[in-house]
């Protein structure tokens, strides 16, 4: 049963709707997580508004920051802020990728099938980036 223009138009603001609200709360989420962490930073060492060679310790390339998920949710447990601030950063990075695999259910549903196979190789090739892309 073929839909309606009119029906074809409101799916299709329906689902545009739902990907724009995925993208904000995403961003809108991991920029609370992020201010968070930097508020949790702040907290623990009051020393960086006073001192400005301590604030530039933070601010140096090469400081210890987590590197792994595992060092990020055990920073995250110890209410670390660099960890926190990871973390809202992972999220943020997570919140497109969120909006391919949603993409490839609105696919699947539609039956556009030549678009689900598109977009699962697209969110493949974006989660093997994120195994090839590892930086020590």
């Amino acid at each position: 049963m073929r839909q309606s223009p009119v029906e074809s138009a409101s799916h299709v603001r329906k689902v545009e709707l739902l990907i724009s609200a995925i993208l904000r709360v995403g961003v809108v989420v991991s920029l609370a997580v992020i201010v968070c962490g930097v508020v949790l930073s702040l907290r623990h060492h009051p020393g960086y508004f006073d001192n400005p060679s301590l604030l530039k310790q933070i601010t140096t390339p090469g400081r210890v920051v987590p590197h792994s998920l595992r060092e990020v949710v055990n920073g995250v447990r110890e209410m670390k802020g660099e960890a926190v601030i990871a973390a809202g950063l992972l999220l943020l990075i997570a919140t497109p990728v969120l909006r391919v695999g949603v993409s490839i259910f609105i696919f699947v549903f539609e039956k556009d099938w030549a678009f689900v196979v598109t977009t699962t190789f697209v969110l493949g090739m974006l989660i093997l980036s994120f195994f090839l892309g590892r930086v020590e």
